[in-house]
């Protein structure tokens, strides 16, 4: 066989500029977000939430590197199996998950010799044994009183044949993934094993000879660059990106502006990718950490009673005095402290020292807990009774809130100063101690001590004071040794709460005084440790006053979240830290793999990148409200002195000035400026893959604007499902990441101008669109189900414009750059934005809901079409909150909630004929004005066993032109026939469709 001809597919196109699994590759890459602590990189520290998930990551840098063929669709089925998505793969994916039983596969599954597999508890002896042996299957062997169990003596390839026989048996790709282990939770050569002999026969021509990833991408890169491919990313964050670049054996080339970012991917490389020496290293000097630490905490007495009950957490708030009566009031929104117990902090009044005693009660009634979450902190006001009479202050009067002269609004709370560790008493707020959760002695030596609430005592205080004072005696010594922060809080989007709120300027004051203690220890302890910044970012991330207590609806205890739980530096008025030994200092990555690519750091700015890769994979801060390089000042404060060798040539600053933020005209240049560095720093043949979340038409025309100045041409687009978000936002959705491919643009002019543009944007977009439908086509006539979705498809709109676009030097007689970098004016409309617009319309006309007529489709409106492609959409079972929103923006909806049933990120549905109420479908409403509105009401009106004719009647008066609309009327009449769930409806749409065919007159 030949071998690899160093660049023989130097200019052949890339399998993903034409092809992409996009809808698995989006369910494998939920189905990993949903992991959480399984999730391989997060045990380094789960404070960076942007991580684009790894599975995603490895699907790009194949599809980046696997050529495109003359069949298109065995390219997919390969890519697939070196993804991990052929059924045999899901086979063995489902066996290490072993959620597949016995009796679900005698249910399913036509078993010729079923007794070859599995082993029943009839008895020999029985005298149904000889019927049960002869049972063909399927059967219900529950139904049959059989338990059934795999025979000991079966070899794993014959369970294997099983598992693929059942995953056979189910309809769709996401329903056979959700039985299985994710691929990367597989042991990848046992897994990848028996894909290599159609990997190698499909790519045999190009001298392909492979026995592991690592083998096939380094035999790509030889064909396509001569080398080992080098994939670099300039916006590193979290690493996932240069993390699995070097797992598969890429080298990678890892750059951030910022420190922390870099940290964390150097973690990555270095020790979750450092193999198990690496690893065992890292435990051991944890061990020894821990235990020192066991000690020093001992001997000082921070974390244990008299009793021997070791402490599990400690629950603080902040204690005001009330303008009105002079008492001091403790300040939190909620006093319940866990619902599975039913305990929640009682307040009493203590009229000698004129404030309230807090006392931690359990086994409350339902009604004393309710009572307790109205909390004494309701809608920005402090709210308590005393003697039977309710007192209300807003808390903007208690910080003494005001405008200065300026008219910028100033208070009247303290600034802390830098050696500051609590508040003088003189001060507005007040830190108090309320609650602490402690272990039992006696269940110390479990595996789940049991724990208890207990009210503050004495001793407690004792014990507070102890560390306060501790502190006090040793912070100038810290400080000026570098052990502890001494570094001012600069003002800034994130940054401004704690200064405003709690008078809070230096880091340290978002630290309690034993948090500090411990903190410190374990830069003593650890010194020079290359693992250092790892423990200590992360203790540090779960022992602020930003920690708030979270109350379990689940029937737990609850607990204390980390600082950055939710990305943003939050100030709360009552918070909670956890004891050094349950805090989650501690690395423990979910796997360690050993990472065959070579792997370099710079800590730069994406603009100043020096070193050249073959692609550029980056996911940028486009629209980001998560402004890391503010919130990550916490951890710099605490690290940037005393440095490990391995990071102390960074700059240990945030450099905010340099961050690309924010949108507008400086974004704009910023990221120019960056993707020309990567376009002037990487090969003619080399690609680029930008990932942003999908938004609206003037996102696409700002990012146009930037691959313009910079050089590059969009050569495809993909929508990726990658994201849940909390369900505490409102309307929680599920968040979608744009896939764009990018090349270096051919050297010369190309003068483009809109006349000519528009024609050539729907061209592509035609072309694009049935070539992708005709490959759905092919694939789900083998395989039953579409290689891409609705969403793929409307992407592909998008991506035929910047196609087009994309390839001009100059539009109207403008130079492009001249044009990308000229300030936009708010409201503007220009001609970039025009065509992206046009194009999205010609994708969404193309894209007919299966059931409607073209004429039909091309006749309604945006409102019509969402309704209806969503309905069709419903049908399939994959209708998910971020379709809904794709689509009425591509329909430009003003409002489609006003037709949703429910916005629920995992339940959302269109309104059922039946749930439109009659303000739904007034006039005034966008949907009530349009035909499908009148057919809406018509079928109401027939439900509610009013005549056909009637009802015929009055659409003939309400609507002018009703002969013309008749067919449009019948054809979504028909269509509602099939698509709707209930049966009434069905019935009422067939009733009103066959009176409106049978009309015979104009008058009728």
């Amino acid at each position: 066989m030949a071998e690899p001809i160093p660049y023989a597919l130097k200019d052949a196109p890339t399998l993903i500029e034409a092809a992409y699994p996009a809808q698995k590759i989006s369910f494998e890459a939920q189905t990993e977000r949903k992991a959480v602590g399984a999730q391989t990189l997060t045990g380094l520290g789960s404070y960076w939430k942007g991580r684009k998930p790894l599975i995603l990551v490895r699907s790009i840098i194949l599809g980046c590197l696997l050529p495109q063929t003359e069949d298109t669709e065995k390219d997919l089925e390969i890519f697939e199996m070196l993804m991990g998505f052929d059924i045999e793969s899901l086979a063995k994916r489902a066996l290490i998950q072993n959620e597949i039983k016995p009796a679900d596969i005698a249910a399913r599954v036509n078993l010729p010799n079923p007794w070859d597999y599995f082993s029943h508890n009839v008895k020999e002896t029985d005298e149904n044994f000889n019927e049960i042996d002869t049972l063909k299957f399927p059967i219900n062997s529950d139904g049959l009183g059989l338990k059934l169990r795999w025979r000991r003596d079966i070899k794993e390839t014959e369970k294997i044949e099983v598992f693929r026989m059942f995953l056979e048996t189910i309809d769709g790709y996401e329903a056979k993934a959700k039985l299985c282990k994710r691929p990367e939770e597989v042991e990848q050569d046992w897994l990848y094993q028996h894909i290599w002999p159609q990997v190698n026969d499909h790519l045999k021509r190009f001298g392909i000879k492979a026995r592991s990833i690592q083998e096939i991408i380094e035999q790509l890169g030889l064909l396509r660059y001569g080398r080992r491919p080098k994939i670099g990313d300039t916006f590193s964050g979290g690493g996932s990106i240069p993390f699995e670049a070097a797992r598969l054996g890429c080298d990678a080339i890892a750059s951030d502006l910022n420190p922390v970012a870099c940290t964390l991917t150097w973690g990555a490389f270095n020790i979750v990718g450092g193999g198990t020496d690496a690893f065992q290293e890292l435990s051991k000097e944890q061990e020894r950490i821990s235990l020192i630490m066991e000690e020093r905490i001992s001997k000082l007495g921070l974390e244990s009673d008299a009793h021997g009950n070791k402490a599990k957490a400690y629950l603080y708030c902040l204690e005001t005095k009330c303008p009105e009566t002079g008492w001091m009031v403790p300040l939190s929104p909620s006093w319940v402290i866990s619902t599975k117990r039913n305990v929640a902090a009682v307040l009493t009044p203590n009229y000698q020292e004129k404030r309230f005693n807090i006392e931690v009660k359990s086994g409350l009634t339902n009604h004393q807990i309710e009572y307790a979450k109205k909390g004494t902190v309701q809608d920005g006001c402090m709210v308590y009774e005393l003697d039977g009479k309710v007192y209300r202050t807003p808390i903007k009067t208690i910080r003494g809130e005001h405008k200065d002269n300026e008219g910028n609004t100033k208070n009247n709370l303290r600034h802390w100063n830098k050696t500051d560790v609590a508040p003088l008493k003189e001060d507005v707020f007040q830190e108090r101690l309320y609650a602490i959760q402690w272990f039992d002695k006696d269940s110390l030596d479990e595996s789940r001590p049991s724990s208890f609430f207990a009210s503050v005592t004495q001793a407690d205080l004792d014990r507070e004071k102890i560390a306060f004072d501790y502190v006090q005696r040793n912070i100038e010594h810290w400080q000026s040794s570098g052990l502890m922060p001494d570094m001012e809080i600069e003002m800034g989007i994130e940054t401004e709460g704690p200064i405003r709120t709690n008078g809070w300027c230096y880091w340290h004051h978002l630290m309690m005084p034993r948090a500090i203690i411990e903190a410190v220890w374990l830069k003593e302890i650890a010194g020079n440790s290359r693992w250092l910044p790892f423990w200590l970012f992360r203790f540090v991330d779960n022992n602020t006053k930003s920690c708030r207590w979270k109350v379990s609806q689940s029937g737990g205890d609850g607990g204390a979240l980390s600082t950055y739980d939710d990305q943003a530096l939050n100030t709360f008025f009552n918070w909670a830290n956890r004891s050094f030994n349950v805090t989650p200092w501690r690395i423990k990555p979910a796997r360690i793999s050993l990472n065959t690519g070579s792997s370099k750091i710079i800590c730069k700015s994406a603009p100043e990148v020096s070193e050249t890769a073959d692609c550029f994979i980056t996911d940028p801060p486009y629209a980001d409200a998560v402004h890391y390089h503010e919130i990550t000042e916490l951890f710099i404060s605490w690290l940037r002195t005393n440095l490990p060798a391995e990071f102390d040539s960074w700059t240990w600053d945030s450099r905010r000035a340099l961050a690309i933020k924010g949108s507008g005209d400086d974004f704009r240049k910023g990221m120019i400026a960056a993707y020309k560095a990567m376009a002037d720093h990487m090969p003619f043949n080399g690609m680029q893959c930008v990932m942003f979340t999908h938004q609206d038409t003037g996102v696409w025309s700002d990012m146009i604007g930037i691959f313009w100045a910079a050089g590059l041409q969009v050569v495809g687009a993909w929508y990726i499902a990658t994201e849940t978000t909390r369900e505490q936002k409102k309307g929680a959705y599920v968040q979608g990441t744009v896939i764009l491919m990018l090349r270096k643009r051919p050297a010369g002019e190309n003068q483009g101008f809109k006349q000519r543009l528009l024609p050539a944007v729907r061209a592509e977009v035609k072309r694009q669109i049935e070539t992708m439908m005709h490959l759905n086509d092919e694939v789900k006539d083998k395989l039953g189900e579409p290689v891409f979705n609705d969403s793929d498809l409307q992407m592909a709109g998008y991506a035929a414009a910047l196609k087009v676009l994309t390839s001009y030097t100059h539009i109207g007689g403008e130079d492009v750059t001249s044009f990308a970098l000229r300030p936009r004016t708010k409201g503007e409309v220009t001609v970039v934005d025009e065509i992206v617009q046009q194009a999205a319309e010609a994708a969404n006309s193309l894209l007919v809901p299966e059931g409607l007529s073209a004429d039909t489709w091309q006749k309604i409106n945006g409102i019509q079409r969402f309704y209806l492609r969503m309905m069709d959409i419903e049908t399939t079972g994959a209708a998910k909150l971020d379709n809904y929103q794709n689509f009425a923006k591509a329909f430009r909806v003003a409002d489609y909630s006003r037709v949703m049933g429910n916005m629920a990120a995992n339940k959302a549905q269109l309104k059922q004929v039946r749930e439109f109420a009659p303000r739904d479908l007034s006039d005034s409403t966008e949907i009530g004005v349009t035909w499908l509105g009148h057919l809406i009401i018509g079928l109401q009106q027939i439900l509610n066993e009013k005549e056909p004719q009637t009802v015929i009647s009055q659409l003939q008066a309400d609507l002018p032109d009703f002969m013309e609309v008749r067919p449009i009327l019948i054809d979504m009449l028909s269509f509602i026939e099939k698509k709707v769930p209930e049966q009434a409806t069905r019935d009422a749409a067939e009733v009103l469709g066959a009176r409106l065919k049978n009309m015979r007159a104009l008058g009728e």
